[in-house]
């Protein structure tokens, strides 16, 4: 039954050895369920109700792992993404001035393209085609820019009519808290503490009680109702060139999380056959297709593989069975909205600022000594982080990647997808 189902062989594996896979992965991502709502708590005022956002975290995360577990048949926990959260409402809806049912749309219609490309040999035609330092340069903007939201929903960075940006009041308030926050989930990820980043985030919640900073007021009660959100479609705008925009930046950012997660994860258990194939690779990148066109159909982001999955991974979890584990505890955690909605930013502030750094950490893969690579690097990156724009980042960077390497004859270093996607863009800021 269990192999049939998960994959699980018992001359390999261990049952109790996959649940505590599967908990240990649950406890490093289910701050997903504290960060999610509290971002998408910003569209509150244009009707995307935050309680609703709980649930339909939940739902997504349920129905991707799920999926992983039973047809992948892998270890692998799935959730809205970070980043891809952030992107969602602060560049589509606060800076594009769109709806969140455009967004919604937005990512109903990458979810089916991605099914399309997760069964067809065109993903890997799209995956090749972005360079690999600009690959590295979009993981470290997101970074930046996730950092930079942690940083500012906690106060701890202020709008100044000098410069800018400054430094906030950081003695008390949200400021104060988001620094013990801070100091709690590094003290417990420096001594590898496993669930660092919810425990720090639940910590720091009670923390700020006697600070007045988080209200309280019970713990455990029904799931918030999801129908708010449910098939919350707006099918006007999907033939403007913003819709192709925002959807082809989504497909992006989720393929390459995706492709970079099984890579990173399966690699560093020892995953990867010696011919550097990777067993079941179309089916969990097409659970990730499914769970993200599924997510959109309940009101959530776009969902994607959890890098955090490499917890469960290096316990020992090789099987679905890890995946049917985490799938079961984000059932568990529905029940527990009053405790996870009472979160203030100060106390999810500190995992955006954390998470960003373990983002920034593939800057090492970037070589700023050449021009026509670091440049165009230095400019997605930064693009994402000053302008606050995601999209800007990933479309400055093949534009400048594409005009510096013509100029220095680097033809090796260009392929006609990139320079139809560098075409694309620049159309899109003359006529846009």
């Amino acid at each position: 039954m269990l192999e049939k189902l998960f994959g699980f062989d018992p001359a390999k594996h261990r049952v109790k050895t996959e649940l505590m896979a599967g908990l240990t992965s649950f406890l490093t991502m289910a701050y997903i369920l504290a960060v999610n709502p509290n971002i998408f708590s910003a569209l509150a005022e244009q009707g995307m109700d935050t309680p609703a956002v709980f649930t339909a975290t939940v739902i997504a995360s349920v129905v991707g792992t799920l999926v992983m577990a039973i047809y992948a048949k892998m270890p692998f926990g799935l959730a809205p993404g970070m980043g891809l959260n952030a992107f969602f409402v602060y560049t589509i809806c606060l800076t594009m001035g769109y709806s969140w049912k455009f967004a919604l749309t937005a990512i109903l219609l990458e979810g089916f393209i991605f099914i399309i490309l997760s069964v067809t040999k065109v993903r890997a035609m799209i995956v090749n085609a972005i360079p690999a330092q600009l690959k590295a340069a979009i993981s470290v903007g997101i970074g930046l820019f996730i950092a930079s939201l942690g940083l500012k929903n906690a106060n701890l960075i202020v709008d100044s009519s000098a410069t800018f940006i400054t430094l906030g009041h950081i003695t008390g308030g949200p400021a104060l808290l988001c620094i013990i926050g801070i100091a709690i989930t590094a003290t417990l990820l420096i001594y590898r503490v496993k669930g660092a980043m919810l425990i720090g985030i639940l910590a720091t919640t009670l923390i700020g009680i006697p600070m007045g900073e988080t209200h309280l007021d019970s713990i455990v009660g029904m799931p918030p109702d999801v129908s708010p959100l449910v098939m919350q479609f707006e099918w006007h705008n999907i033939l403007t060139l913003d819709m192709l925009l925002v959807v082809v930046t989504f497909l992006f950012i989720d393929m390459f999380d995706t492709i970079g997660t099984l890579i990173g994860v399966m690699g560093s258990a020892g995953m990867i056959q010696k011919d550097g194939k990777i067993l079941h690779v179309n089916e969990a990148l097409l659970a990730d297709a499914i769970a993200t066109t599924a997510g959109a159909c309940v009101g959530a982001s776009t969902t994607t593989t959890y890098v955090e999955s490499a917890a469960g991974v290096g316990e020992g979890g090789r099987t679905g069975l890890t995946a049917f584990s985490i799938a079961m505890l984000f059932v568990v955690a529905l029940f527990f909205s009053p405790l996870f909605l009472a979160i203030p930013s100060a106390a999810t502030s500190p995992a955006l600022i954390i998470v960003g750094l373990m983002m920034f950490m593939r800057v090492v893969h970037i070589d700023f000594n050449s021009y026509e690579e670091g440049l165009p690097c230095f400019i997605t990156l930064f693009s994402m982080a000053m302008a606050s724009s995601i999209s800007d980042g990933i479309l400055l960077g093949i534009i400048s990647y594409v005009a510096l390497n013509t100029i220095a004859r680097k033809w090796e270093n260009l392929n006609p997808t990139i320079v139809v996607l560098a075409v694309i863009f620049i159309l899109r800021y003359i006529f846009m």
